[in-house]
């Protein structure tokens, strides 16, 4: 039988990191001992205080439903927690829980997206962003950036790009793949630009509180006209839970309420029992001393990949991800990552997932393992260069 396939899966491209973690899982099964550096997943465990939330719900029995946009407390809680961390005033009528971060750009981009719309969205870049414009029948358009702008894109960028059809623009802070930040100054002058072409800024805050060096911050403190999507999968360390949030502009709840009913029905509704204790004091502390784990690794890693022969311009200041020039070492990043893998067991993700701005050039490399795996990894690849 020949399927019948909607025109828009000729543009949705493999999550190529996915096919090297399926590599790096066949080797283990075969004995091999991989340090893994390519999926962006914390490699601790959910903090205590949240398991003994869920367990003690799921005790209970009482599973079901929650209201679409989701529980009552939890979208309480996540704005007591911008108020309180932030000094961000953000309603709870604004919050809406979601399955994980994508359900949350699912949900803005459906509502604001018509056929042929255009976003702006920079390269390299988190690569399920654009496949999922394209899902909604819009024109992903890439912005090239690099490190002269910390891979961030500038006012002047896009207003040069912006079009008749262009909706609106998508930046993340911290970023995937690079670490890099935007200021509240730098996301100021980006609103300017889109606000005043009267389109839409839909900020990626997902690695919120993993930041190094600086005062983790929202957009939402100076802005609430603007889209925030979040997530309990990094700094909360609930990946498997599959949990996020949107932050929308009020006038666009009610229709985002109507597109989660039927999109899905509700969040996890254990997923949101265990949420609840996501900002308790005791689970803060465990977070917090996590986040300076990756300080450390993130310390550990850059002057052992600099001594290797990587080149990093940007150093990031946030997230967990390292995104490393090799054309010192090789000339295509995607045939260095099979070698990596193949010969000296480290798995790293090549450019070619983020986008089409010089990505046989880049590897980013996730310090989401022990400082002496991290060490380990960096011997390894010496080995293997001879």
């Amino acid at each position: 039988m020949t399927p019948h396939l909607a025109r828009r899966t000729a543009d949705i491209q493999p999550f190529h990191v996915m096919e090297l973690l399926r590599r790096a899982r066949e080797l283990e099964a075969q004995g091999r001992d991989i340090i893994h550096m390519e999926v962006g997943e914390p490699d601790f465990a959910t903090p205590q205080p949240m398991i003994a939330a869920a367990t003690r719900f799921l005790a209970g029995g009482d599973v079901h439903y929650t209201a679409a946009l989701g529980l009552p407390a939890l979208r309480e809680a996540i704005a007591r927690f911008y108020r309180e961390r932030f000094g961000a005033d953000v309603a709870p009528e604004r919050i809406i829980v979601t399955p994980g971060a994508s359900g949350a750009l699912m949900l803005a981009l459906a509502a604001t997206t018509d056929p042929g719309d255009e976003w702006l969205l920079p390269d390299p870049g988190y690569p399920s962003n654009r496949h999922l414009v394209r899902s909604f029948e819009g024109v992903p358009r890439a912005l090239p950036v690099g490190a002269e702008t910390r891979y961030q894109p500038t006012p002047g960028q896009v207003a040069a790009a912006w079009t008749a059809r262009t909706r609106g623009l998508i930046v993340a802070s911290p970023s995937n793949p690079t670490g890099t930040l935007l200021d509240q100054a730098e996301l100021a002058a980006l609103r300017a630009e889109v606000i005043a072409r009267h389109g839409t800024l839909i900020v990626d805050e997902i690695y919120q509180g993993l930041t190094y060096g600086v005062d983790a911050s929202t957009v939402l403190k100076t802005m609430d006209d603007v889209f925030v999507v979040n997530s309990f999968s990094k700094y909360f360390g609930m990946t498997g839970w599959r949990l996020g949030w949107l932050v929308a502009p009020q006038a666009y709840v009610r229709e985002i309420e109507k597109l989660a009913q039927h999109f899905f029905i509700s969040p996890s509704t254990p997923a949101q029992h265990a949420a609840l204790a996501a900002f308790a004091p005791a689970t803060i502390e465990i977070l917090e001393g996590r986040r300076h784990e990756f300080a450390q690794r993130r310390d550990t890693l850059l002057p052992a990949l600099r001594e290797l022969g990587f080149v990093v311009a940007a150093e990031p200041q946030g997230a967990f991800y390292i995104y490393a020039d090799i054309s010192r070492l090789a000339d295509d990043s995607e045939a260095l990552a099979h070698r990596l893998i193949e010969e000296a067991g480290v798995a790293a993700t090549p450019g070619l997932d983020f986008g089409d701005n010089q990505p046989r050039r880049h590897l980013r490399i996730a310090y989401t393992n022990r400082s002496e795996r991290l060490l380990e990894a960096a011997e390894r690849i010496a080995r293997m260069r001879g």
